[in-house]
């Protein structure tokens, strides 16, 4: 069993009370609108760390970090877009590449909207974990935790981690 914890759109901003929510991870999902790559250095070092660009990083930032991740962990075939809409209005070549690829769970990020539903059409789970950053319409930050067992994802949490704006020591 693996617990993951899953952020998008941090737009260079990690607070304390974000990072205190990653500890004891094993592995931390970011997917997409990372900003300054210096925020990745204050995740925990102890953890599996997957990470994709989104069209806010730059070309520094693409070179380092994909744009999209697709690989199997504990029996789940999982792919993460930043850019991926919503069921049942997919981003355009979205909806042909999850029927493609068959993925199990499907993560995006870039709408700032925490969002979690089964997709029957496609056979997938639909994940987005919302917003960590404080630049955005949203106002609730939002990151999601789970389990991955044996193929099946288990304890999904949303963790509301304060208004937008109201933690901005992020120290970049």
């Amino acid at each position: 069993m693996k617990k993951i914890a899953l952020i998008s759109d941090s737009h260079s901003h990690l607070d304390s009370n974000i990072i205190n929510h990653l500890a004891g991870v094993d592995e931390i999902w970011h997917a997409g609108d990372i900003g300054q790559e210096e925020i990745l250095h204050r995740l925990p070092a102890d953890c599996v760390k997957r990470i994709i660009t989104g069209n806010i990083d730059d070309y520094t930032m693409q070179q380092k970090y994909p744009a999209e991740l697709f690989f199997e962990l504990e029996g789940l075939r999982i792919l993460m877009i930043h850019i991926g809409g919503s069921p049942p209005r997919y981003a355009k070549g979205i909806k042909a590449k999850i029927k493609s690829l068959k993925p199990n769970l499907f993560v995006c990020g870039h709408s700032h909207i925490c969002k979690v539903l089964y997709d029957k059409e496609v056979d997938c789970l639909y994940v987005n974990p919302g917003a960590v950053g404080n630049q955005g319409f949203h106002r609730m930050k939002t990151m999601l935790t789970f389990d991955l067992d044996a193929g099946r994802v288990k304890n999904m949490c949303v963790v509301e981690l304060g208004r937008r704006g109201k933690y901005p020591e992020s120290g970049y």
